[in-house]
């Protein structure tokens, strides 16, 4: 009875002292995020630029300490030059270059890449096509030499063709039944309308199905000329051997005699109500997507646009994610994002939730753009999304692939190299007044496009009641190829599921 009345004394005395750890703890626990620190020193080396005789830009920029180097070659085109009805033509062309050149089929060149330390990856995008590896100091003559084998003498064979072709059917399929993801792409169609950044980059049933070996081998003689072309090599080299290794490899590439293309306009005529709800009967939750055209990526007001983008929803703790998921639970995350390209660019707010609440997130996101223009962001809430901005730049030049990426965006659109040094200072200098000019001229009502993709039902008659010029869209009739999105009365066409 003692050893027990002992026992219970210890266990009352364990309690109360970890209670009182515990309310000590909860009084030291700070109610509110500490300040954002001081901005960090960025240093990055200005990047080195040579050009060849035969136009192929040379740029490299060096980072001593590690023995690597990534080699990026760009390509100054992308998506855009999709021939009407061969949407996703520059994707399935960037792709199939690892499928087979110069002899090799794809495992052997899988193999080539491996041997040397790395992986052969290309994609497409707007604007820009890339095909890079990264590789050990000692490997990047044969990294290089393998990479101009790749990017001149594809293969195109009919046997890859079809096998890349069933896999971007395949991911469109995911796509197109994902009501998010299909809602975007209706929501840049709105944007762009017939200009060429309107269609799907990664292609439609049909599009895909119509593209041929010749379509792609006019495709790669478009895009991929030196004259077109920048070498970036970041890491552990030196301007001069970057010059005399480019040289090497891509020296007797020579430009073809034709001009290169002129690039066409992104943005055109627009064929869409400014409110469209996609109908995909049975869906469980739908997509809320609203956009709208922002400047080109050259703007002189180009980091104004970031910092507005970050405050909006470009991280967790963005307006459009504290009042619609953390406030109010209408979804697990609500973000937006701001892409600048040659001749326009996008800003596009994405949430999904449930059917029934689809009406009160679209109100939600258009109350936050009118905010953004109508009222200063406070300057602690601007001080911690240009934290935000800045430590994820800084964690995208960790690597030297990351580094080549952030040269190559810049190169892209022919912005000044040495920019890539001048970010988190440039991000600094945004003010609250230029954040609230620059929504209120880029993110009026006005130019809002909106999309809505699933369950109708669910939807549209809240929609309708603040929105009666909102138009419903079934997924049947629903044809990406068209800038009004519709397919023509009594026209077949490809399933989308």
């Amino acid at each position: 009875m003692i050893r027990m009345k002992t026992f219970r004394l210890a266990a009352l005395a364990a309690a109360l002292l970890a209670a009182g750890h515990a309310l000590a703890a909860e009084a030291d626990f700070p109610a509110t995020p500490p300040a954002p620190g001081p901005a960090p020193k960025l240093t990055v080396p200005a990047p080195a630029v040579e050009t060849l005789a035969n136009g192929l830009q040379v740029v490299s920029v060096r980072r001593d300490g590690l023995p690597l180097v990534t080699a990026e070659l760009l390509l100054r085109r992308g998506g855009e030059l999709d021939p009407a009805g061969k949407a996703g033509l520059a994707d399935l062309t960037a792709t199939l270059l690892t499928k087979g050149a110069a002899g090799l089929g794809a495992p052997q060149i899988a193999a080539a890449a491996e041997t040397l330390g790395g992986s052969l990856d290309a994609s497409a995008g707007w604007d820009q096509s890339t095909l890079g590896i990264t590789v050990t100091t000692p490997k990047l003559p044969a990294a290089l030499a393998l990479l101009a084998k790749v990017a001149r003498q594809p293969a195109f064979s009919e046997d890859e063709i079809k096998r890349a072709r069933a896999q971007a059917l395949d991911e469109l399929h995911l796509t197109l039944s994902q009501p998010t993801s299909l809602a975007s792409l209706a929501a840049a169609r709105a944007t762009f309308g017939d200009g060429a950044y309107g269609h799907p980059r990664g292609g439609t049933p049909a599009s895909l199905a119509a593209i041929s070996r010749a379509d792609l081998q006019r495709m790669h003689a478009t895009i991929y000329r030196p004259d077109n072309a920048v070498l970036i090599l970041t890491g552990d080299i030196a301007p001069a051997q970057a010059k005399a290794l480019a040289q090497q490899s891509f020296g007797d590439w020579m430009p073809p005699a034709t001009p290169l293309a002129a690039a066409p306009a992104g943005k055109g005529e627009g064929r869409l109500p400014p409110v469209l709800l996609i109908d995909q009967h049975g869906a469980g939750q739908a997509g809320v997507v609203a956009a709208h055209a922002s400047p080109p990526r050259s703007d002189a007001d180009y980091y104004t646009g970031a910092v507005a983008n970050a405050v909006l929803g470009g991280s967790y703790s963005a307006r459009l994610n504290e009042e619609i998921r953390i406030k109010r639970g209408l979804s697990y995350g609500a973000n937006s994002r701001l892409e600048g390209r040659r001749d326009s660019g996008l800003w596009l707010a994405t949430a999904q939730t449930k059917n029934p609440s689809a009406a009160q997130v679209v109100e939600l996101m258009q109350g936050e753009f009118a905010r953004l223009g109508d009222t200063p962001v406070p300057e602690a809430e601007l001080a911690a999304r240009k934290a935000t901005l800045i430590g994820g730049y800084g964690r995208s030049l960790e690597t030297t692939a990351g580094l080549a990426a952030q040269v190559g965006a810049l190169a892209t659109y022919g912005v000044d190299l040495a920019e890539i040094g001048r970010y988190i200072e440039r991000v600094q200098a945004v003010t609250p007044a230029q954040v609230q000019h620059y929504a209120a001229g880029h993110l009026d009502r006005a130019g809002t496009h909106v999309v809505v993709a699933g369950d109708a039902a669910q939807f549209a008659p809240a929609i309708r009641k603040a929105h009666p010029q909102a138009q419903v869209l079934p997924m049947d009739a629903l044809d990406l190829d068209r800038a009004d999105l519709r397919a023509p009365s009594g026209a077949a066409k490809p399933a989308a599921h």
